[in-house]
């Protein structure tokens, strides 16, 4: 089995959805670890300065939410078995 750790976020001037990173394991527990690494220290592309981090684990990965000085913004990190 392969598992791989997707991080799903607003990107660009127009906030489009896309995947910023994508990494491949061969177990779930080394994917697992690296998701929530990524969920606790990912710099997302928006807000540009960060003044808090909430991370929520769900079923499948985390959900991050970013609040900077003027906006707040989400993103996901995914772990998903490849089939």
């Amino acid at each position: 089995m392969t598992w791989w750790v997707v991080v799903e976020e607003q990107r660009g001037s127009e906030r489009n959805w896309a995947l910023s990173e994508r990494v491949r394991f061969a177990d779930r527990e080394t994917a697992e670890a690296e998701a929530l690494r990524l969920a606790r220290e990912h710099e997302p592309a928006h807000p540009w300065s960060v003044k808090t981090r909430t991370v929520l684990r769900g079923p499948g990965g985390y959900l991050v939410i970013v609040e900077g000085r003027t906006a707040t913004f989400h993103f996901r990190v995914s772990v998903l078995e490849e089939v």
